[in-house]
């Protein structure tokens, strides 16, 4: 499939369908008419805009959205027999969103980020150098970037609203917030998909470095689900295995590239400005837009 000419970066109107959420990458829809604090079912628009730092960049990526929603529905399939996931279909969506939309059961959301760690990097990285330890679990010293952490770690963080930060804390923390036995299923749930994922990647030469997921409550019945979309290059970093050295960071198949360039001498930009980032240039949209494609045939099998 070509690249779109123009990237899809504002929320479509969409007949039979009441728009109610914008999100950074997904627009959130519930039948026209209908509550959407009592809506059993939802649609999940996945746009082509792409955000680093808490800023939405400009211009978007081609076929992000069509990319992410793909990577998401084979993962979710991989991982149904783990966990209750929200989706309903993939397919039965209104034409103009077609591939991009995902009608899903309406789920009250659980305010935490579940993050999984099987290498050290990123924040991770940050908060074990600056005190050994990250979301409470005190690592082995010595540890650099991209040390592989065996087992895993549940490392949860805070949901900020729109234009704040999430914020790193520990599992203690978490379980102050939530309590300790969903604390615990979140923790449960979020190493058992990790690690199904991790077996899953490696055998496509994929390295899992780490991922976020989303869980939240079906309002039918309460049952507790995996929600919003999971192991995307938008949610989880991906090295390939080929290029995988330890102790420095690896060529990317994820949003870590346009990070890179954000904070390199070549964007004039720096994650502490209060300035608007700039636009991305043609050939960084190119280059990510193909680090998307090639973790989505690469993990799927398909040709894109």
């Amino acid at each position: 499939m070509s690249a779109t000419a123009t990237p899809l970066v504002e929320a479509p109107q969409l007949e039979g369908w009441d728009h109610i959420v914008s999100g950074k990458v997904r627009e959130l829809y519930v039948p026209a008419g209908v509550d959407p604090s009592a809506a059993v079912e939802v649609l999940v628009v996945a746009t082509d805009r792409i955000s680093a730092y808490d800023h939405s960049l400009q211009p978007g990526i081609p076929d992000k959205g069509r990319l992410l929603t793909g990577i998401s529905l084979f993962w979710f399939e991989q991982l149904a027999q783990i966990v209750p996931h929200h989706v309903l279909s993939g397919s039965d969506v209104p034409e103009a969103v077609a591939g991009r939309a995902v009608r899903c059961r309406g789920l009250d959301m659980v305010e935490l980020e579940c993050i999984a760690r099987g290498h050290l990097t990123g924040s991770g990285l940050a908060d074990y150098r600056a005190g050994g330890s990250v979301g409470g679990h005190v690592l082995p010293a010595g540890l650099g970037e991209a040390s592989r952490l065996e087992p895993a770690i549940f490392t949860p963080s805070t949901k900020a609203d729109p234009g704040e930060h999430d914020e790193n804390i520990t599992v203690a923390q978490a379980r102050e917030r939530l309590g300790e036995e969903l604390t615990e299923q979140l923790e449960s749930l979020t190493l058992a998909v990790f690690e199904r994922a991790r077996r899953i990647a490696d055998e496509q030469g994929i390295i899992l470095a780490d991922t976020k997921l989303e869980f939240g409550r079906s309002r039918v019945d309460g049952t507790l689900m995996l929600g919003d979309e999971v192991l995307t290059p938008d949610s989880s970093r991906f090295w390939s295995a080929d290029t995988f050295t330890p102790g420095r960071t690896p060529p990317s198949l994820d949003k870590q590239f346009v990070r890179n360039w954000l904070t390199s001498p070549a964007s004039g930009w720096s994650k502490g400005s209060t300035d608007e980032p700039p636009v991305l240039p043609a050939d960084v949209v190119a280059q990510t837009r193909a680090r998307y494609v090639e973790a989505y045939e690469r993990l799927t099998g398909l040709e894109f």
